[in-house]
């Protein structure tokens, strides 16, 4: 394999296992701990794979096309011999007749194929050797812009001379809130409104690998691993991202949530497809001047396909050049997928069908590699769950209601009948959680509170909404652009600073007005900043964006998911949320259509719920499925995975939700830390099972005195609830360590403590002095109380088998609890050169259901130490051979 340096052999054993789960086709399961290589092992195994593939079809297709070439029909239906017939009854020289059309039709095929490969390969290569062909596009544009802003400017003179009067008193800007007429619900052809050379954009998908993973970060950080490698300069290599990644009209820019930016960005496409026909019917009526996006060319973004598969570029370097070549990113990188070999994008795009489907990615025979998927079960119930609440729900029926009123005469009879359906849904919801859409949600009581699950079909059959057809909604939603209009009304209208030019207009208005300063005021009153917070998210966002996922969500079929109604104290602060409970029936479509699936990771374990849960209900056969998990580079006397069964003082350790806030536990866990701080040098990381232990237990060792004995030896830092300061925190936590190695003294480091799924157990390196021991405080069991976790739980007992004499249900929480631990502990050790030692603080850890799915490279390491003297011994032992090596 091409290696941009010796591979270790770990690295090697993951690529030829790589290659043969390619080739075979299979579905595979690939664990490699963090700071192995992971990456470059998946680029160089994928990528060696796919050059041999083509190779291989290249060979084959030559090979065809010089039988094709070489050879006449020598058949033909005087020459066949008579009387003969073949099985099926047919004449032999028919079936000889019939394969020979099949295989002068298969060359023709390949020669057309060749033609457009070269016609491609030529034109990247005269771009990549020819600069002046840049320069002839960048002066073209500008002379584009240039005619562009004469053409504006006489526009501008002769509209100032028409004095063209208002239309039923609308203003101007008004009538692009109208909705169009809606002509059908009916599917129809999709016109894509690109009218020049439409052939291009057909081109035929060739075989490709589609890598996905988390964040944009992530995918960043993969891109320039690939410029690094050896296949640096030979892919042809796209990034995919959303419009709000990818934007560059400064304009959209500005509108800031996601769902904004996309419902803009497709009412301006639609603006651009309109322009012709608003010219054409100039005479008849009068014509509106709708916005274009300026980036929006086919011919730029045509510029940009070239550029973007000439040389590999991450999201960063794609956004600069589509401001510098005036061309949608966007839209540019979607042209050239038919032609890349690697395509880089987020799970959202690739697990999500429509979105799959809206960027024209075509699963069929590809290759698919999922990174990070250690949570890839949960990342597809969430993207396709959706939960809206009362505010918003009330929030949306009184736009509506006020929108439709404006416009009823304006508006087509279909137009009016569907939004008629959406607000009576809106309605029955809202009355499902006990309340009136006429009333502030924020002051409605609700009599009943509590947490109610329904399927879906008892659920629509108890809200009286069973015989309204949701697709036919759910596409009207999307066809029509309902809520972006109805958020340019909400932005015009909803705020009282508006000028509203008539007493008439004031009046039809002031309900939305007023409904939305009651909104605020009743949050005030109560003093409740989660409402007063989401007044100001409506305020950001229509409501009804929200609600057309929850509408979607329910058209899925009913025995895979559940409508959660949590009636909280008013109607405003109660939510309707659906819950997917297959997420298997979502991924199938992936594994059915692709070549190969890889699913990886740097923490797999425990691989059992992605085998069961995942892959075997989406259908896949267990032979298809591959497992591959590799040790790590580091030498074993580099980690001390301890399972420490008591404490100092002989407190057996058992943080069970019963015993876990005695506070002898709590005393005991503060003597542990007090011992390991005083013998560990640099920084020390101890993860809690939640927020309010974590609190609890650091206010208990305020009351007696252990924090302040902590401290003198560690400065103490506390993991932020807020995103937003993390980053401070990990700042302050590393320049204190630093300066203690530097300067000596009492004070040896920094003690950290963090929170199990907080911000600091995925995705942050506590590498080399970060992290020098990392402490797992009990066991991180979810909340089995959770109505939705004990639902989930119900259904995979009735739907999944026994395991190992183990209820799926208690698979379920064993498997959430261990793969929060594994990702948290492997925080510490990030490269070859790094040792850190690692405390599982719970007898419990030794049983061997819980033990088996610790990560391989840690459980093969790991000592089990009944009394905490001895391990203590062999933390310092530890601490003498790291000074020695240091």
């Amino acid at each position: 394999f091409p290696f941009p340096y010796t591979p270790y052999r770990i690295q090697e054993q993951f690529m030829e296992a790589l290659y043969g789960a390619l080739e075979a086709g299979r579905v595979g399961i690939f664990e490699s701990p963090t700071g192995t290589g992971k990456s470059l092992s998946l680029i160089c195994g994928a990528l060696s794979w796919l050059r041999d593939w083509e190779e291989k079809r290249r060979q084959e297709e030559a090979r065809l096309l010089a039988l094709g070439t070489g050879e006449q029909d020598r058949l033909t239906p005087q020459q066949a011999p008579p009387g003969s017939a073949d099985t099926a009854g047919q004449p032999d020289w028919v079936t000889a007749f019939v394969q020979k059309k099949e295989e002068r039709d298969m060359v023709d095929r390949l020669k057309e194929e060749q033609i457009r490969r070269k016609k491609r390969e030529d034109r990247l290569e005269e771009i990549r050797h020819n600069v002046h062909l840049k320069y002839a596009a960048k002066r073209k544009r500008c002379e584009e812009d240039e005619a562009e802003r004469l053409l504006q400017l006489s526009r501008e003179a002769l509209s100032q001379g028409a004095g063209e009067g208002a239309l039923d008193q609308l203003d101007h800007n008004e009538e692009e809130l109208i909705l169009a007429e809606y002509e059908s619900d009916d599917e129809k052809k999709v016109v894509s409104g690109l009218e020049e050379d439409d052939d291009d954009l057909e081109e035929e998908h060739v075989t490709k690998i589609y890598y996905c993973s988390r964040t944009h970060s992530q995918l960043s950080q993969f891109v320039r691993e690939v410029q690094k490698s050896p296949f640096g300069k030979d892919t042809r290599l796209v990034t995919l991202g959303s419009r709000q990644n990818l934007c560059v009209n400064e304009e959209v820019r500005r509108l800031g949530a996601l769902q904004l930016i996309n419902d803009r960005c497709m009412e301006m496409q639609k603006n651009k497809h309109e322009k012709k026909t608003n010219e054409e019917n100039k005479g008849k009526r009068r014509c509106v001047s709708h916005t274009v996006c300026p980036f929006y060319s086919y011919e730029q973004m045509q510029f940009l396909r070239d550029e973007v598969l000439m040389e590999v570029q991450d999201i960063e370097q794609l956004v600069s050049l589509g401001r510098e070549t005036k061309a949608c990113p966007y839209y540019g990188s979607r042209f050239a997928i038919p032609a890349a070999q690697l395509v880089v994008l987020p799970y959202q795009m690739l697990l999500h069908e429509p979105t799959r489907n809206a960027a024209g990615i075509k699963l069929k025979d590809q290759v698919v590699i999922i990174d990070e998927a250690h949570n890839l079960i949960d990342t597809i119930t969430c993207i396709h769950s959706a939960e809206v609440s009362g505010s918003q729900l009330c929030c949306a029926h009184s736009q509506l209601s006020q929108y439709m009123e404006r416009y009823s005469k304006r508006l087509k009879a279909k137009n009016l009948m569907y939004i008629k359906q959406i607000l009576y849904l809106l309605e029955q919801f809202v009355a499902m959680l006990g309340g009136n859409v006429n009333q502030n949600p924020g002051c409605q009581a609700v009599s009943q509170t509590g947490t109610v699950l329904k399927s879906i079909n008892d659920f629509l059959f108890q809200s009286q909404t069973d015989n309204i057809n949701l697709f036919k909604v759910q596409r009207y939603c999307e066809k029509s652009l309902i809520s972006r209009k109805l958020f340019g009304f909400v932005e015009r209208y909803g705020c009282p600073a508006s000028a509203v030019k008539t007493n008439k207009e004031i009046q039809k208005l002031a309900g939305l007005q007023n409904f939305l300063l009651t909104l605020q005021q009743g949050s005030d009153k109560e003093g409740d900043p989660p409402v007063e917070a989401e007044y100001n998210q409506l305020r950001t966002a229509s409501p009804l964006m929200q609600i057309e996922g929850f509408l979607s969500a329910l058209t899925n079929a009913n025995q895979d998911g559940r409508v959660i109604l949590n009636r909280q104290g008013t109607v405003g602060q109660s939510s309707l949320k659906f819950l997917l409970l297959n997420p298997a029936v979502h991924f199938a479509k992936v594994v059915e259509e692709c070549r190969a699936v890889i699913i990886a990771g740097g923490t797999m374990q425990p691989v059992a719920d992605f085998r069961e849960e995942l892959l075997c209900c989406a259908g896949v056969d267990s032979a298809r499925i591959v497992e591959f998990s590799c040790g790590h580079v580091i030498p074993p006397e580099n980690i001390l995975p301890i399972i420490l069964c008591s404490g100092p003082s002989n407190q057996q350790l058992e943080f069970t939700y019963q015993t876990r806030d005695l506070p002898q536990m709590m005393d005991e866990t503060g003597r542990i830390l007090c011992n390991l701080c005083n013998v560990i040098p640099g920084g020390v990381v101890c993860f809690f099972p939640s927020y309010e232990y974590e609190k609890q237990v650091y206010g208990h060792w305020e009351k007696t005195g252990l924090l302040s004995r902590l401290a003198a030896k560690k400065k103490i830092f506390q993991e932020p609830k807020k995103a937003n300061q993390v980053e401070q925190v990990l700042v302050e936590y590393a320049k204190c360590i630093k300066r203690c190695s530097q300067t000596g003294g009492q004070m040896t480091g920094a003690l950290l403590l963090s929170v199990v799924g907080g911000k600091m157990s995925e995705g942050i390196n506590f590498s080399d002095d970060l992290g020098r021991c990392v402490i797992m405080v009990g066991m991180p069991y979810p909340n089995i109380r959770s109505p939705e976790l004990q639902e989930k739980m119900t259904w995979l007992d009735k739907t999944m088998p026994r395991a190992a004499g183990q209820a799926p249900s208690r698979v379920l929480i064993e498997n959430l609890c261990m793969k929060a631990v594994n990702q948290s502990i492997g925080r510490a050790i990030r490269h070859q050169k790094d040792f850190a030692s690692i405390l599982l603080l719970d007898h419990r850890y030794t049983r061997p259901a819980i033990f088996n799915k610790l990560p391989q490279w840690i459980r093969e390491r790991t000592q089990v130490k009944p009394a905490f003297a001895s391990a203590f011994a062999e933390l310092r032992k530890v601490r003498t051979h790291l000074s020695y090596v240091l």
